[in-house]
């Protein structure tokens, strides 16, 4: 979304909310002048330290990644991934400027951080705008298994929750946050799933916290046409 709102034309891959698979697509050669995704982070995520289990389910996908940049050929990729355990990708033949970017930092509403690497040739780096001010107190990112708790979470010296604490000394509520809400501290409309929506309200909130906040993607794009030109 934030990519089409800069200009850019997105033709997109295989999801698996629609039964797609990316282990199964072979881009062609030299159709397309930039890839951009984001595989699955929790392999990565610090939220690990809750759950060790996490990202067993879809593994280590940032190699599909690196095939699909290698076989589509193009000038140049972007990839964000969580900031700072995910590692950097290599594709042969590309340089990657890597670098963290918080969603406050480019007009977002959250504290939210994300690794984006960008590949190109030339080993050319991405300018990324951050505003001069923000604001000081950022709102908690939204988190997908975590349903975009409005606290936040602290952890004990052996990685396991102890208490979920409101930010003021005392323990929490535990209330989520509505999927209106967490699409506001995405950056999304609030209706941009309609009455008619096939999705569940859990799937909603997956989608959403998965989803790279609209205001960092658009910053990003915005950096990418800067580096690659006209």
């Amino acid at each position: 979304m934030a990519f089409e709102q800069e200009g850019f034309c997105i033709v997109r891959g295989p999801d698996r909310l629609w039964g797609g698979r990316i282990e199964t697509f072979h881009p062609p050669a030299g159709k397309f002048d930039g890839v951009i995704g984001g595989p699955p982070c929790q392999l990565f995520s610090v939220m690990k330290r809750l759950n060790p289990r996490a990202g067993e389910k879809h593994g280590n996908l940032i190699p599909e990644f690196e095939r699909c940049v290698q076989e589509a050929n193009p000038a140049w990729f972007l990839m964000e991934n969580v900031w700072p355990d995910s590692p950097k990708p290599s594709v042969p033949g590309y340089l990657v400027h890597r670098q963290c970017v918080r969603d406050v930092w480019v007009g977002g509403e959250t504290r939210r951080a994300r690794a984006i690497s960008f590949g190109t040739r030339e080993g050319r780096s991405l300018w990324i705008e951050i505003l001069a001010l923000h604001r000081p107190d950022p709102e908690p990112s939204v988190l997908t298994g975590g349903g975009g708790a409005r606290v936040p979470v602290r952890l004990g010296g052996s990685g396991r929750q102890k208490r979920t604490f409101n930010g003021r000394g005392g323990p929490s509520s535990g209330r989520r946050a509505s999927v209106q809400e967490m699409a506001r501290l995405q950056g999304f409309p609030a209706g941009i799933f309609g009455a008619d929506t096939p999705f569940t309200v859990e799937a909603q909130r997956r989608m959403l916290g998965n989803g790279v906040p609209l205001a960092m993607g658009r910053a990003v794009a915005q950096a990418v046409k800067r580096a690659v030109g006209p």
